[in-house]
């Protein structure tokens, strides 16, 4: 017994843990039937190990009779009219004190009779619902309930309705699960010969067999006679003694709640999704693309030649720089948002479907289920991806903004070219004032291999300002190009961030919640 109540609390875990990670992802009628076999387990384990065994059939079929012969005393009163039996009839075997006052109670079962102890059947109670064929909608549904909460349960069959589709339908072939648990009983055999009978039995048996019940035991009795009542009696004090039939009843209970959850979980060796990040590449960069990224590289690109190129170009032409604005500055980085350009309909459908690739390498190997919710999970990323983007990419540093070594040299160099040609320029200006009042003969003029020394300051100044800005060009152009790269990993960087963070990371938990959860079904099912 306690190896036994061990499965059951390592099945109703198990059960547990399949809810718990189901709950808020799945959204399937299945979950709820888990959750009320765990609350009935709950209660049912606070209420002691007595046996709760229920007598179920359709009017006629003689199971009041059946019930006042086994109570030995006629408690139910089988009726004339349809229906007969409208409340449950309770019969206790056992003294006052052994707790079977509050089972009733929990299940429900105001009519009680109490037999006289008897050891064999102690802790025995017998209860007679009414007939699941009822014309009466409420009494249907108490035998609905009732069939749900009993340990044990006799299903009284008679020789004319025992192949009646209904009772095999509804009642009887769902409980294959709960073959250990059921009894069947083909009452009424006083009224067949011997042909008959065992004709009329070994149909049932067929029956009984292709529904899944073929481990379900199988007695003929005749509850006006007594015919066969003491072996149903023998079966039903097995069951008493063994003090295990409320624990068997969960455990197929369990077990039944597992197998209809495990509908959501790949069959057989199949495993659900592959792991890892499949996609994570080709939406990083669909992302990349619809947030803007190669529009803010191309900027930092531009901005860092457009400085560098001033730093090292010449000095009196600088100011024309201030009449067009920095590329940089004008996506407004560096704050909470950009001025980036919206996404076009050919980025927004690129991103859709990386992220639909993702979605669907994961969910390869899922129930439906699973993927409806890995749908879901990518449905709220996405709608969340405009704006952490935005923010990912606006909160971007672009690395330091030094002004190198050799710009600062260049620059400096730029200057005094101009001063050496401001030089000669103010040298020619004197000349000519001292031209304009005949005194440029008394002033000497250097040359230098015969072209004036101011001359040479201006032109030499200017030209080699000049060349200086052109061999600048290329090296200011290939350090736009290192930052921008520079500035494009960051970016990048940021953006497989967001990806992971609203993409990846919630479906791959999608998928670890799944494995999660199918080898939770799985324990407790086996």
């Amino acid at each position: 017994m306690k190896r036994a109540e061990r499965s059951l609390t390592d099945r109703l875990t198990a059960l547990r843990e399949a809810i718990e990670v189901a709950d808020g992802r799945l959204e399937v009628p299945e979950l709820a039937r888990a959750r009320a076999v765990l609350a009935k387990a709950g209660a049912r384990e606070a209420l002691g190990d007595a046996t709760v065994v229920a007598l179920a059939g359709a009017t006629g079929s003689g199971k009041s009779t059946l019930f006042n012969a086994l109570s030995g005393s006629e408690v139910s009163t089988p009726g004339v009219r349809r229906p007969t039996t409208g409340v449950a009839h309770a019969t206790v075997w056992g003294t006052a004190d052994d707790g079977a006052d509050r089972l009733l109670d929990w299940l429900e079962v105001p009519r009680r009779h109490r037999h006289a102890p008897e050891p064999a059947l102690d802790g025995l109670v017998l209860l007679d619902l009414p007939d699941h064929d009822s014309v009466r909608l409420e009494h249907r549904l108490e035998v609905d309930r009732l069939v749900g909460l009993v340990d044990v349960l006799v299903w009284v069959l008679d020789p004319q309705k025992y192949a009646d589709a209904a009772v095999h339908e509804r009642y009887l072939a769902p409980l294959a699960t709960h073959a250990g648990v059921l009894l069947v009983v083909l009452n009424q055999v006083d009224r067949l010969d011997e042909p008959a009978a065992r004709a009329c039995l070994a149909d049932l048996r067929g029956l009984l067999d292709r529904e899944g019940l073929a481990e379900t035991p199988l007695l003929a009795v005749s509850g006006r006679t007594g015919q066969g009542l003491s072996e149903l009696r023998g079966q039903l004090a097995r069951r008493v003694s063994a003090r295990r039939a409320a624990t068997e009843r969960l455990v197929a209970d369990v077990r039944a709640g597992a197998a209809a959850l495990a509908a959501h979980c790949p069959e057989g060796d199949a495993a659900p999704g592959r792991g890892g990040r499949p996609g994570a590449e080709e939406l990083t960069d669909a992302l990349a693309v619809a947030a803007g990224v190669p529009t803010v590289i191309a900027a930092v690109e531009r901005s860092t030649y457009r400085e560098g190129t001033g730093r090292t170009g010449w000095p009196l032409l600088r100011w024309t720089r201030k009449l067009r604005a920095d590329p940089l500055e004008r996506l407004h980085l560096g704050g909470g948002r950009t001025s980036l350009p919206a996404a076009g309909a050919v980025e927004a459908a690129r991103v859709a479907t990386a992220v639909r690739e993702v979605r669907e390498d994961l969910g390869d190997g899922l129930a439906p289920a699973w993927r409806d919710e890995l749908r879901r999970t990518a449905e709220d990323g996405e709608h969340r991806l405009t704006d952490a983007l935005d923010q990912a990419v606006a909160g971007v540093d672009h690395g330091p903004d030094r002004v190198p070594l050799w710009q600062r040299a260049a620059g400096g160099l730029q200057w005094l070219l101009v001063v050496v040609a401001l030089v000669g320029a103010l040298w020619l200006l004197a000349l000519v004032v001292l031209g304009f009042f005949q005194l440029d003969d008394v002033v000497p003029l250097p040359r230098v291999e015969g072209f004036p020394l101011p001359t040479l300051l201006v032109g030499g100044g200017l030209l080699a300002g000049l060349l200086l800005a052109l061999v600048c060009r290329p090296l200011v152009a290939l350090r736009a190009r290192r930052r921008a790269r520079s500035a494009g990993r960051r970016l990048r960087a940021a953006v497989q961030e967001v990806a992971e963070g609203e993409v990846l990371a919630p479906l791959t938990e999608v998928e670890r919640d799944a494995e999660r959860f199918c080898a939770a079904v799985a324990a407790a099912a086996r």
